[in-house]
C-alpha cells in the first residue's frame, strides 16, 4: 500500500523484522535477503530502529534493577501484616486506658476535694468573696496558694499531653 506521495506504508516483512528484533535475532539471526530488504525498506529499518533503542533501554534497565528475592518479600509482608493487626487490636485497648485514666483522675479529684479541710476553706472564701464582689479577699486567698494553682494547671495540661504523645503512634 502507498500512500499519495508514493511511499511505502506497509510491508509484507514488517511483522517478520518485528518478531525477529523482540526474539534478538538482529542482524545475525535474519538471513541475507531479510538483511538487504531492510536496508532498502524505510519501514523495516524504522522498525529495526525503534525496536533496537527499546531493546537497549530494556537491558540498561533490567541490568539496574534491583530485585529483592522472594522470601525477603513475603517475610516483609507477614512482618507488616503482623504489625497492622497488632496496632488494630490495640486500639480499643487504648480506649479504654485512656477512659480509666479520665475516671482515675476524676476520682482522685473527688477525694483530694473531700477530705482536705483547707482546699475546702479556700474554695468557700473564693465563692464568698465573689458573690459579695470582694476581688481583694479572692486575690488574698489565691496568692496564698500560688504553687498549688500552677501545679494543678501544669497537671491538667501536662497529663493529657503525655497521654496523647505515648499513645499518638
Amino acid at each position: 500500500m502507498t500512500n499519495p506521495a508514493g511511499c511505502e506504508l506497509e510491508c509484507k516483512f514488517e511483522s517478520e523484522v518485528l518478531a525477529g528484533m523482540l526474539e534478538s535475532r538482529w542482524p545475525d539471526g535474519f538471513d541475507v535477503t531479510l538483511r538487504e530488504h531492510v536496508s532498502a525498506c524505510a519501514t523495516c529499518s524504522e522498525v529495526v530502529a525503534v525496536a533496537s533503542a527499546i531493546q537497549c533501554d530494556r537491558e540498561d534497565l533490567h541490568t539496574r534493577a534491583i530485585v529483592p528475592d522472594s522470601g525477603r518479600v513475603w517475610w516483609l509482608a507477614q512482618v507488616r501484616a503482623r504489625r497492622e493487626a497488632v496496632q488494630a487490636a490495640a486500639r480499643p485497648i487504648t480506649v479504654a486506658q485512656m477512659i480509666a485514666f479520665g475516671c482515675a483522675a476524676g476520682a482522685l479529684g473527688a477525694c483530694f476535694g473531700a477530705t482536705s479541710t483547707w482546699f475546702q476553706y479556700a474554695l468557700r472564701s473564693i465563692r464568698l468573696s465573689l458573690n459579695s464582689l470582694d476581688v481583694q479577699a479572692a486575690t488574698a486567698v489565691l496568692s496564698g496558694h500560688v504553687v498549688l494553682a500552677i501545679g494543678m494547671g501544669a497537671v491538667l495540661l501536662l497529663v493529657p499531653a503525655a497521654v496523647y504523645f505515648a499513645i499518638r503512634d
